[in-house]
């Protein structure tokens, strides 16, 4: 019997709620803390100035011991409310010069296949209450990605998938259904991890997949909302011998943790 132990995080590019500054050790540790065989990372940074130039997934896979990794640009220049930013197009993060902002998945085992699909914007503004603000500001959706990896176990082959989706409602609906369409065609059982903008049993309804964890994950330090998920093709949720919420040094999102029995 295998045991595997999936995450989700969302590092807010790595801002530690303690003092507002963003530190690679923070982040390294974090990560080592998370413990995690296979995590996707949302809201992460390559080469910003804001967060020291670091690669981050490369930082979260450092601290976890992990040989496999892949950031996917979401989009090219800072996210920083300016619009002074570009959709990426390139799905390998390492071919992109320069900062970008995207997500990462990390795996300690060994990856088969890689794959990414990307998403539109949602066409609409949406009013949000932004940190630091004092009243609802109406947002500009960004762009949306997905990567998939196909991982070899002791077990044999599985799927995980990773992505942040949109905060319009009905538009992360619809994304999500695409999103676990074209996750079918890739080895099960499958999983989808990963901030879905999408609040508590919602995702499972959306999608017809199985919740692994039903546990509120925002904001930290008291979480009182899902936001962060795990779901399963392929396998039950008897499997799941264990979930956490896990409040870590970096990031207003807990991190979201799943051992599974394969």
């Amino acid at each position: 019997m295998t045991v595997l132990r999936l995450a989700t995080f969302n590092l807010l590019h790595g801002v530690s709620l303690a003092d507002g500054s963003v530190q690679r050790m923070a982040l390294h540790q974090a990560a080592g803390a998370l413990d995690a065989d296979v995590v996707g990372l949302q809201e992460v940074d390559r080469g910003q100035a804001r967060s020291g130039g670091v690669d981050q997934t490369a930082v979260v896979a450092a601290a976890l011991g992990a040989q496999a990794w892949r950031f996917v640009p979401v989009l090219l220049g800072t996210p920083d409310g300016t619009r002074s930013w570009s959709a990426a197009t390139v799905d390998d993060g390492a071919l992109v010069d320069g900062p970008s902002y995207g997500i990462g998945l990390v795996s300690r085992l060994p990856v088969r296949a890689w794959a990414v699909l990307r998403f539109p914007a949602a066409p609409v503004r949406v009013p949000l209450l932004v940190p630091g603000a004092k009243r609802l500001i109406r947002v500009a959706d960004e762009p949306r990605v997905a990567v998939a990896a196909v991982v070899d176990t002791s077990s044999g082959r599985l799927t995980v998938v990773t992505t942040h989706l949109s905060f319009v409602p009905g538009w992360n609906a619809a994304q999500l259904r695409r999103l676990t369409r074209w996750a079918r065609r890739f080895p099960a059982p499958r999983f989808v991890l990963g901030d879905l903008n999408l609040p508590g049993a919602l995702p499972a309804r959306i999608s017809g997949w199985t919740q692994l964890a039903r546990v509120a994950t925002y904001p930290t330090p008291r979480p009182r909302v899902q936001f962060d998920h795990a779901l399963a093709e392929g396998l039950t949720s008897d499997a799941v011998v264990r979930v956490a919420a896990l409040p870590l040094a970096v990031s207003d999102h807990c991190a979201l943790a799943v051992n599974i029995e394969l």
